[in-house]
């Protein structure tokens, strides 16, 4: 079974990128590694006010009931500093990996 890959994109309050990539990196990317997922890359827009993440899920439980999970814990309830402050609107979807035709 493929994993289950999640794009994420969040504007983020004027003038607070700095804080919010210093909560993400510092506490998000590791707890999401302790619950099994993977980050599989994150890029900032030019101009810098969009946050663009992909993480994907493989475990025996699915991607929507590990990241209910991840919610829960206690270690996520009391991130700091906790991005999620700084996010001013959010998207995010499941994609489906498209074979590329070789040349």
């Amino acid at each position: 079974m493929a994993p289950s890959i999640q794009i994420r994109v969040y504007r983020i309050k004027p003038g607070k990128m700095r804080e919010s990539l210093d909560g993400w990196t510092r506490g998000v990317v590791p707890l999401r590694r302790k619950h099994g997922f993977r980050i599989l890359g994150a890029w900032v827009s030019e101009p810098g006010d969009k946050f663009v993440w992909i993480l994907s899920y493989d475990g025996p439980q699915g991607f929507e009931a590990a990241d209910a999970a991840y919610y829960a814990t206690e270690d996520r309830k009391v991130l700091d500093p906790d991005p999620a402050v700084h996010v001013a609107h959010g998207e995010k979807w499941f994609v489906l990996e498209v074979p590329l035709e070789s040349a």
